[in-house]
């Protein structure tokens, strides 16, 4: 983790819990809500990763950040743990669930400076992550939506893990120390890499592309010099150029998180990159 989770929050997380759907049976038993009538099965969705899509607030609909995400455990029958990111800030809570609703604790927030754009979203996530939210799976459990009493909504969608190896990765912002800044204005998506089973690695970095060595050990990358075409690039492009090449190279640390990868070099400068 980049930084403790220090910062207290009216409102925190939600998702992956033990969400009810309606169905029908012909006799009451367990889950039933009356003699002969339908029944209410529960639809596991605890432990999930939720990647989340959007957020509308104030009947205004935000598209999500790459890497916005959210996770739950529960380990005392409707009590449970909510973690995830904003897509700058990491997060938690204690959550309740009784049926389909769900209802926010108090949380806390890691205080990593955002762009203006990520700060906006940032604020809309913790709006409608309050109170008590109503629960709804839907497209065969892939998809989960919560919703506020006043109409607020998250949308969120279930997402397999992708491995550090064979994965494409888009670079998605630059990280100094605690800050993390969005790329150059036109970059976005033009910067990515795969790291190769034989120990390569290759991709863009924004407008040339490169190829290299790359051994993983542990929780460390060791890049070799990396061999770059020479393409004369936009002034954005050489920007962003440079600061993904300062990263990739000589040892750096990563961070996996599902479909999230965070690259720290040794002076403190880094990248976030997103699978696919």
């Amino acid at each position: 983790m980049r930084t403790q989770l220090i910062v207290p929050v009216a409102a925190a997380v939600t998702a992956v819990l033990t969400l009810t759907a309606c169905g029908t049976d012909t006799g009451a038993g367990a889950g039933s809500d009356g003699a002969g009538g339908s029944v209410r099965p529960e639809v596991p969705v605890t432990g999930i990763h939720w990647t989340v899509e959007s957020v509308t607030v104030g009947g205004k609909r935000t598209a999500a950040p790459a890497g916005a995400h959210l996770e739950i455990d529960t380990k005392d029958g409707a009590k449970g743990r909510a973690s995830g990111n904003n897509g700058c800030n990491h997060f938690g809570a204690d959550v309740t669930v009784h049926g389909d609703t769900i209802t926010v604790g108090p949380g806390e927030m890691t205080e990593i400076g955002c762009p203006e754009d990520l700060a906006a979203f940032e604020k809309a996530m913790t709006k409608a992550f309050s109170g008590k939210l109503t629960a709804k799976l839907s497209d065969g459990s892939r998809n989960l939506t919560l919703t506020t009493a006043s109409g607020d909504s998250i949308a969120l969608s279930r997402q397999t893990a992708a491995p550090l190896v064979g994965t494409e990765w888009t670079v998605t912002s630059l990280l100094t120390g605690d800050t993390a800044a969005s790329l150059p204005a036109g970059t976005e998506k033009k910067a990515h890499f795969v790291f190769g089973k034989d120990g390569s690695v290759r991709g863009s970095l924004g407008c040339n592309t490169f190829s290299g060595a790359a051994k993983i050990s542990g929780s460390e990358i060791t890049f070799g010099r990396l061999a770059t075409t020479r393409r004369m690039c936009p002034r954005p492009e050489t920007t962003l150029e440079r600061a993904v090449a300062k990263v990739l190279q000589g040892k750096v640390t990563y961070e996996l998180e599902h479909r999230g990868l965070t690259l720290t070099a040794q002076g403190g400068e880094g990248l976030a990159a997103t699978a696919g």
